[in-house]
């Protein structure tokens, strides 16, 4: 059990250090999944030594940010590309390919 395995400011520092990384993540993000992954790095941390706050919320903040870029790169997968045809002249025409997120900007 961690409770056990560890004193109570190192568990109460785990706690804040959740919840700041947590505060990264977009709405909506803060699933328990995503949670749970941050919680295993903050416990990866303590357990390898670092029970300060300012360690666990580093190792927190570091896989929030990488769910982040999972979700940005997932995202960008899913995004597909629009073709739109537009006349340049001189009988020549151009295609211009926009991502689904750029358009209506």
């Amino acid at each position: 059990m961690i409770a056990e395995s560890f004193d109570s400011r190192t568990l109460a520092n785990m706690e804040v250090a959740l919840e700041r990384a947590c505060k990264i993540l977009s709405t909506g993000a803060e699933e328990h999944g995503a949670r749970r992954h941050i919680a295993s790095k903050i416990l990866e941390c303590a357990e390898g030594g670092d029970k300060t706050l300012g360690g666990l919320t580093q190792a927190g903040r570091a896989a929030a940010t990488e769910l982040c870029a999972t979700q940005r790169s997932e995202h960008a997968l899913r995004v597909r590309p629009r073709l739109f045809h537009r006349p340049s002249g001189a009988g020549r025409s151009l295609i211009v390919i926009v991502s689904a997120s750029l358009v209506g900007r």
